[in-house]
């Protein structure tokens, strides 16, 4: 009899967790206030996860080339709002979930971090730091349209793992001479640099480059031009190319080495702010694309 009455619990809990998600993306939960919808000189709104899907190519009208890293944003939520101590006193800090995951795979507190705030379980949360006015309500979902064609972001990935690789890859390395004298030694990396005298230590200098583990690694890719928004598939397209294989999961957010100009004089539209919510201008429709002028 307790078995089946966890057994029911259980289900009851995924039959909540199916309703959630079939009320559809890009939604706020009801009955909450409005935040500011006005860029200031000091706002910072929080980014969104997404996941590598791959690389395509588009074809300007003077014939060129642009090469397009396709990121899908889905399943992104707000799971909580957290306080964090900083340099300058305090600051804000929006944790977002994203991905699928099952319940066997996560612990009574992780699981129940979801639970009692009613969202579906989660299986990536990395935290953004936001100002005092892009807050966001628990449950909020974060989607393609939180970016508009023209501005540009900024990408941080795990790259790919290669190894243990020699310092002719990892480095560069010119390598030895493949003539007289250099038997079976061509692709080493020549001499450590030992003792001079005795002026210096007989020793490896730190940070000496040598062979050793090459790749994953988290890597930042800044300031990538957003060249497509789909909105009805959930898909961000990027000019260039981002760390990370096929599949991998990553953090979009706001570039900033390249400030936009908040003030509403610039060429495009702003990206939406806090974030995209329901009823707000869908302009230029599901589909949206960067024109052929100076970005953001």
């Amino acid at each position: 009899r307790l078995l089946g009455l966890a057994s029911a619990q259980h289900d009851a809990k995924a039959m909540a967790s199916l309703r959630l998600l079939r009320r559809g993306f890009c939604t706020a939960p009801a009955g909450f206030a409005q935040p500011s919808r006005v860029w200031g000189k000091s706002s910072l709104r929080c980014g969104a996860l997404g996941m590598k899907c791959g690389m395509t190519q588009a074809w300007q009208p003077d014939g060129k080339v642009v090469p397009l890293t396709i990121i899908e944003v889905q399943d992104v939520q707000v799971v909580q709002a957290k306080r964090v101590p900083t340099s300058e006193g305090e600051g804000l800090n929006l944790q977002l979930g994203s991905g699928w995951q099952k319940r066997k795979r996560l612990n009574r507190p992780d699981a129940g971090q979801f639970e009692s705030r009613g969202l579906p379980l989660k299986r990536y949360l990395r935290e953004f730091r936001v100002s005092e006015d892009a807050q966001l309500p628990v449950g909020t979902t974060i989607c393609a349209r939180h970016f508009v064609p023209g501005q540009f972001v900024d990408v941080q990935g795990t790259s790919k793992g290669k190894g243990f690789e020699g310092v002719m890859r990892r480095y560069g390395f010119a390598g030895q001479p493949r003539s007289h004298g250099h038997s079976l030694s061509h692709r080493s990396g020549g001499s450590l640099g030992g003792a001079a005298g005795s002026l210096y230590a007989t020793r490896v200098m730190p940070g000496k480059k040598m062979p050793g583990r090459m790749g994953g690694k988290v890597r930042t890719a800044h300031s990538l031009l957003v060249y497509r928004v789909d909105a009805e598939h959930g898909l961000v397209y990027l000019k260039g190319t981002i760390p990370g294989g096929k599949g991998s999961p990553v953090r979009l957010k706001d570039a900033t080495r390249k400030r936009m100009d908040t003030s509403g004089r610039g060429h495009h539209r702003l990206p939406p702010f806090p974030t995209w919510l329901p009823g707000d201008d869908e302009t230029g429709g599901d589909v949206t694309e960067a024109p052929l002028a100076r970005p953001l």
